[in-house]
């Protein structure tokens, strides 16, 4: 299957402008179901509701309103939001760029491949600069009446562009609590190591897929075919064992399992 643009616009920062070509670089493979009535078996809608006459009430008729902390409600109409809107634009900025350990995954939101769009030669020098440099690009940019903040960086010889989350949307490590316990004795801290250690392997990330959908599937096929399939019920885990027996017993499995691989 041939990956299909989803937009287009121009990375530009100083002089330099470069065409590119905007791709979806994940794709929801997610279950999805259908609701159907309980006796006739066929699909049901789902509709706003008036909470006190219980009349259904159309999209037309509905207006959107902000809630205050208060409990007021602030009505705001469509002409009233399309002023509040990022106006449209094909202009990718960069901001700045910037060493790729200075921001953690937690700010990361979607990713995208970007490819060129017509002019190779400027985006390919790109790829390579930021290759040279080792840095990413701070970029912004407005797509669908909506404003994005991105990291734009190397990824093999091509560009992703991934969003980012918002600041008031990340959470700070020093917002959590501090967990609260005994110190780990030095033989629990060397057992740690060497379970991490033995479980070292190859990251291969092809080999993880959803093994729910799988399941899923397979049963709604077998079921679609007639057929009476019996699942195993999930037995439930007990973790009355000390830190140290634990890590003994991870250590013991891990070994087997490596030498039996």
């Amino acid at each position: 299957m041939t990956a299909r643009a989803i937009w287009k616009g121009t990375i530009s920062f100083g002089a330099v402008s470069v065409p590119i070509k905007l791709y979806s670089a994940a794709e929801d493979h997610g279950i999805h179901f259908r609701l159907l009535d309980r006796k006739s078996h066929k699909p049901i809608r789902q509709y706003m509701v008036d909470p006190e006459k219980g009349d259904v009430v159309e999209n037309t008729a509905a207006k959107k309103a902000f809630e205050l902390e208060t409990g007021d409600r602030v009505i705001l109409e469509a002409d009233e939001l399309a002023k509040v809107e990022p106006e449209e634009s094909r202009d990718v900025e960069v901001l700045h760029f910037f060493k790729p350990e200075e921001i953690t995954h937690q700010w990361y939101d979607r990713p995208y491949w970007v490819g060129p769009d017509g002019s190779e030669k400027a985006y390919f020098a790109l790829v390579e600069a930021l290759k040279h440099e080792k840095k990413e690009g701070l970029v912004r940019w407005v797509m669908r009446r909506k404003e994005y903040f991105g990291a734009l960086r190397p990824e093999g010889d091509h560009l992703m562009l991934i969003t980012l989350r918002h600041a008031e949307e990340v959470v700070a490590p020093s917002e959590l609590q501090a967990p609260a316990g005994r110190d780990l004795s030095k033989q629990e801290i060397e057992m740690a190591k060497q379970l991490v250690a033995t479980m070292a392997g190859d990251f291969d990330l092809s080999e993880y897929t959803d093994q729910y959908r799988e399941r899923v599937l397979e049963f709604v096929k077998a079921k679609a075919a007639g057929k009476v399939v019996r699942l195993p019920r999930a037995r439930e885990k007990k973790s009355d064992q000390s830190l140290a027996t634990a890590l003994k017993r991870s250590l013991a499995t891990a070994g087997k399992e490596r030498a039996s691989a």
